[in-house]
């Protein structure tokens, strides 16, 4: 409503300024030409000696005399036709960068060309483009984006072409040779619409423009076309509750995805933490699985780079409330796993025993990551191991950032039975804890009970071996973990038969105590305890999980000195 007053009030003014220089020439009109809902009153003598078009239709028109010609479909509307009937009168008016676009369609319209007058509006139009417009980038990038309502006629004049050629020609000289400080060009192409500004990109590209050329002006141009869902590159947003299809999604989406082909062929040419913070903005707008593959290539690439809070920018919505889908972390952490497998084999080295620095790096991190998700309560145990499992068990020298991960997980889901407890802890190596780590194991609770004999029993070995505590990791972990496993097997059959062992006394103590057929019991099983307890303890001592130790594994956890000061804390409780 208030747009359509105010519109009225501008067509009114437009009339009153029309007629202040129509009525100054004391002849009556006899024409009144509508533009939308703008009517001129005009003369037709003034206007046929400029226009052809306006000339046809009066000669055409089957009426004797023709008093009112509709224009409304001229390019530029009433503001437009208002300075084209001023040259018409010979009215002086200012040609600008801003109108000089709609000027030159309108008199193309009006057939206001050299060939049906000299010195025409045409010619004139044209001159200022050449001589004025078109010698600057910004003046290129202004008639470029004026050009945006006046297709497809701005295309057939070449209008569009040359304000292309000079922009991305201009763009180029000014990041080779930079005549401006800062130098800051590639803010000016941000007022285009995206397909003016991809025809820019592309011309760029065809001229041999830089990538980091291109990247910085991308870069400018997303975060001004999508200012509440790329900020700075923190990924700090406008907070939304669902994207929907609303026409805004719908726009947002079709934007990320034009501007996402754009990228240039260099994958490494932008920072991480802008791919990340595009690939979040696609998730959010459900863009297509091609713009998304294309950003998590991108992101593998270069994944060494990567931080802990460029990945939770993946991981969570706007509000931070909740985790999207890690369907995208898994194929990123995935791509730069078989990219360094690839690696490997090219450098005739073996991928399991040897891993790159880079390969280190990204093992850290994603551990970190894994503890900063796993107090999310709809973080499943599938997803938690399947992002654990990506990393190659060579990849971490030691497994503390993962135990302190498992630790933070289990704290959140209480739930867990013992099974599924084991399976989250089956990511890890307890062989690969540091001293502070297995001290810790070795009192959590919330362990299964499986890895905290696997902590005690291998600070119990080294003790025996005589290791220094501060090594870390054994040398030979494939044979200690083999010997390890073979000895908790034989520490569970242990218990099994100290259990069965107990229940047979407390069955030989309730018979004597009821005090029935204890005689003949007596007489008939006495040559056979002897020898049942006798073989109980044969078994026993083969069984011996130490090969010189103490026979008895009741204390098993006396071994380990838990007084010993912790010097990192490995847990959230």
């Amino acid at each position: 409503m208030a747009a359509s007053v105010n519109g009225g009030i501008r067509h009114s003014l437009a009339m009153e300024r029309t007629g202040q220089w129509v009525f100054s020439q004391e002849i009556p009109t006899d024409v009144v030409v509508r533009v939308d809902e703008a009517n001129f009153s005009l003369h037709k003598f003034m206007l046929v000696a400029k226009s052809n078009h306006i000339r046809k239709l009066i000669v055409e028109s089957k009426e004797p005399d023709l008093t009112r010609i509709d224009l409304s479909d001229i390019p530029g509307g009433p503001e437009i036709f208002e300075k084209a009937a001023k040259f018409c009168y010979g009215v002086n008016f200012e040609i600008t960068v801003h109108n000089v676009a709609p000027l030159r369609c309108a008199a193309e319209y009006l057939q206001m060309t050299e060939k049906y007058c000299t010195n025409n509006l045409a010619g004139r139009t044209e001159d200022f483009l050449a001589q004025v417009a078109l010698t600057s980038l910004s003046g290129a990038v202004v008639v470029l984006k004026s050009c945006q309502d006046l297709l497809p006629l701005a295309e057939d004049l070449k209008i569009v072409q040359r304000c292309v050629d000079v922009a991305s020609l201009k763009a180029c000289n000014e990041a080779n040779f930079p005549s401006r400080s800062p130098t800051n060009w590639w803010t000016e192409l941000s007022i285009l619409d995206i397909d003016f500004f991809g025809k820019v990109i592309s011309a760029m590209k065809q001229r041999g423009a830089k990538n980091l050329t291109i990247a910085s002006a991308l870069i400018t141009y997303t975060e001004r076309a999508l200012p509440d869902l790329v900020r700075d590159h923190s990924g700090t947003g406008t907070k939304f509750s669902d994207p929907g299809d609303s026409n805004v999604r719908i726009q947002q989406r079709e934007l990320l995805q034009s501007i996402v082909s754009l990228l240039p062929a260099e994958k490494a040419a932008f920072p991480i933490n802008f791919l990340c913070c595009l690939l979040r903005s696609a998730i959010f707008l459900n863009a297509s699985s091609t713009c998304k593959s294309e950003l998590e290539k991108r992101i593998s690439v270069i994944l060494e780079h990567v931080t802990v809070d460029d990945l939770l920018v993946l991981s969570f919505t706007y509000d931070g409330e909740r985790l999207f889908d890690l369907e995208s972390i898994r194929k990123i952490i995935s791509g730069f796993v078989e990219k360094e497998k690839s690696m490997a084999v090219f450098s005739a080295g073996d991928f399991k025993e040897m891993c790159s620095t880079a390969m280190h790096r990204v093992a850290k991190t994603v551990d970190a990551y894994l503890g900063e998700i796993a107090a999310y309560g709809e973080l499943s145990i599938s997803k938690f191991n399947g992002i654990a499992n990506l990393i190659p068990k060579g990849a971490r020298k030691v497994d503390d950032d993962l135990y302190r991960a498992i630790d933070i997980f289990l704290k959140a889901h209480p739930n867990l039975d013992e099974i599924e407890r084991e399976k989250v802890c089956s990511v890890m190596d307890p062989l690969k804890l540091s001293y502070e780590a297995r001290v810790h194991a070795s009192q959590n609770k919330r362990l299964p009970v499986q890895i905290i004999l696997h902590a005690l029993y291998y600070d119990q070995l080294k003790l025996r071996s005589g290791a220094d505590e501060d090594q870390g990791v054994v040398e030979s972990v494939p044979a200690a973990r083999s010997q390890l496993q073979n000895d908790v097997s034989l520490v569970r059959e242990n218990e099994a038969l100290r259990a069965e062992l107990t229940k047979m006394k407390l069955l030989f103590t309730d018979i004597q105590k009821s005090g029935t057929v204890v005689g003949s019991t007596s007489s008939r099983g006495g040559s056979r305890k002897p020898t049942f307890f006798s073989s109980v303890s044969k078994k026993l001592g083969k069984l011996n999980p130490f090969k010189h130790g103490s026979k008895d594994t009741s204390n098993l956890e006396d071994i380990v000195d838990l007084t010993k000061p912790r010097r990192r804390r490995f847990s959230i409780s």
